[in-house]
């Protein structure tokens, strides 16, 4: 039995679940263990009317397989579109926790660089002229030095969903994630990257939702008065 999600919002028609870091999202055709199949597992254990109906399940996001955080999916495929097209128009507030490698001069700043495909390398996307419209506001909330190593903790809010949107943003500024193997150095810790706010209104119910995900471990080892409890 896989182990079960942390279940942080739940409507007739949604369910926000705190991914951990390490499991990919949508399959990838390796027959890999993927978030919607765990998620599936843990409301089929605990039964209730969404159980009945588990093959509808469809993530209406998608985080990197390195990414923790909030993924929402859509529980019913008669308003799966409605929601799809409120992501389309970017109606959701996202907000994510990113630990960076380096010092940067300025307290809030707004990356604007068109992102598109590294043609030198298939799996990492790059700043370019040619690339699709992306917005990455980054603040910072505080600044650390361990073992002669410069860290800064920032807040990161996005307007639109390019593939590695935010790591490539700041890789190119000269700040690359903590632990980012692909655009910096591998670390033990994983990847400090963590979708922690959602903010909508649902298009189905009119209701305003929030959704937050503490912060995990990896994090909070080094910046937990920050961040606050688990």
């Amino acid at each position: 039995m896989p182990t079960p999600l942390a279940i942080l919002f739940e409507s007739d028609t949604l369910v926000a679940v705190d991914k951990p870091a390490g499991i990919i999202v949508h399959g990838d055709g390796t027959g890999a263990e993927t978030l919607t199949d765990r998620l599936a597992a843990t409301l089929a254990a605990r039964g209730g009317e969404v159980a009945t109906r588990i093959d509808e399940l469809q993530a209406l996001q998608r985080l990197d397989r390195e990414t923790s955080g909030i993924v929402l999916f859509s529980t019913a495929k008669a308003t799966q579109g409605t929601y799809d097209r409120a992501i389309a128009e970017h109606r959701f507030e996202k907000r994510y926790l990113a630990i960076v490698e380096g010092k940067p001069n300025w307290r809030e700043r707004t990356f604007t660089g068109p992102i598109g495909r590294d043609r030198h390398d298939a799996r990492r996307m790059r700043v370019s002229r040619t690339g699709k419209p992306a917005t990455t506001h980054a603040r910072v909330l505080a600044a650390r030095t361990v073992h002669g190593r410069a860290l800064t903790l920032l807040d990161i809010r996005i307007e639109t969903g390019r593939k590695h949107q935010i790591r490539v943003h700041l890789s190119h500024a000269g700040l690359p994630l903590m632990g980012d193997a692909l655009y910096g150095r591998a670390d033990t810790a994983g990847l400090m990257l963590h979708a922690a706010h959602l903010a909508f209104t649902d298009p189905v119910s009119g209701e305003h939702v929030s959704i937050d995900a503490p912060a995990p471990v990896r994090m909070r080892t080094l910046f937990g008065r920050k961040l606050g409890p688990a």
